[in-house]
């Protein structure tokens, strides 16, 4: 079933998200449900928090990259409990374009880290602890960061923060596009 994507300004966007248990009612149609969203959104990533869920689920699918990066062919995984452990201070530092579904039609540029530290669980509920690089350890931290209640216009320098902020109200009071389901904010 495609979900409605929170829009900015939505309450569980900014909450912090719990773990879940190994037996959380209905894990498996979730993931179902948020991929399909995902796939419907045209998207690489989903945390639950973006279909109103205040738990630590977050789904990626960087296989529509496989074209730039072939490295990503076939890559479509879940991340249950999700942490970043550490972050690598002493790797390069890049500044890229980011998007999110919950804030369509910003792009912003967003200096983050090119390797961190992360423990998860699988979509079988096998433990991960693992260092991840790269493309896919932005794409982590984007997704993660909602986790925490972290969106990424928090993180763009304070002017480009301030030329958006009216692009940002704008969207808390629904005048925004987007060709997929959303839930905006109610007034």
């Amino acid at each position: 079933m495609i979900l409605p994507i929170y829009i900015y300004g939505q309450p569980v966007l900014r909450k912090q998200a719990e773990d879940i248990s190994p037996d959380y009612p209905g894990l498996d149609e979730l993931l179902k449900n948020m991929y399909e969203t995902l796939d419907a959104a045209d998207g690489v990533g989903l945390a639950a928090p973006q279909i109103g869920l205040a738990i630590r689920v977050v789904v990626i699918d960087l296989d529509v990259l496989k074209d730039d990066m072939p490295e990503y062919e076939g890559f479509r995984h879940a991340y249950i409990n999700p942490h970043i452990v550490e972050v690598d201070n002493d790797s390069e530092k890049v500044s890229m374009e980011e998007g999110c579904l919950s804030i369509p039609g910003i792009h912003e540029t967003v200096v983050r880290p090119t390797r961190i530290h992360v423990t998860y669980l699988d979509e079988e509920l096998k433990e991960h602890d693992e260092w991840v690089e790269g493309y896919l350890a932005r794409v982590m931290q984007h997704e993660f960061d909602h986790l925490d209640g972290t969106m990424f216009v928090d993180r763009v320098s304070p002017l480009r923060k301030q030329l958006i902020r009216g692009k940002l109200k704008a969207m808390m009071q629904g005048k925004y596009r987007c060709a997929y389901r959303t839930k905006p904010v109610r007034r």
